[in-house]
């Protein structure tokens, strides 16, 4: 049984992993050392641990950041967690976003936060909504852009047309 467990162990390994575990001789003398190249010694587990968790604890959007940009660093932080056990419920999770957000964020919270249940909203959906209010940000302020172009291109022919020569 253990040279069967061992065969199937070394076939999955590529080269390089095969060369450190090939002196192994029983299947949990294979598995302990994978896991100790993989994961590290549970000193090292519980520093990721700890650091991961200190970023979930301090996860804010960063300036001049999407949504997209930022629900990928939140799912990094969160998945990392959950491969060393941790797991966050879903509406921790939900409400942990949602209060990242800035200031500048704090109508769309509200509105959230009013409109919704929270301990059944999913983060699909928060972030769908989300980039709705983005997008939505992003075409008022090319609006805005545009006008105060013409604004400035009327005053500019203004002045001309009004200038002596």
């Amino acid at each position: 049984m253990n040279a069967k467990a061992m065969h199937i162990l070394f076939c999955a390994l590529g080269p390089d992993e095969y060369a450190k575990m090939s002196s192994c001789s029983s299947v949990k003398e294979i598995w302990d050392k994978l896991e100790v190249t993989h994961e590290g010694t549970s000193e090292v587990k519980e520093t990721k641990i700890g650091l991961l968790n200190l970023s979930y604890e301090n996860f804010k959007m960063e300036p001049d950041e999407d949504i997209k940009k930022m629900f990928y660093r939140f799912s990094v932080i969160v998945n990392g967690l959950k491969g060393y056990g941790e797991i966050i419920s879903e509406d921790k999770l939900v409400r942990k976003l949602i209060y990242s957000l800035p200031e500048s964020w704090d109508s769309k919270k509200t509105a959230i936060i009013e409109a919704n249940n929270l301990k059944t909203l999913k983060l699909d959906e928060l972030m769908g909504s989300l980039l709705t209010h983005e997008l939505m940000k992003q075409g008022n302020r090319d609006k805005r852009r545009k006008r105060k172009r013409r604004r400035k291109l009327r005053r500019r022919r203004l002045e001309l047309l009004l200038k002596p020569l």
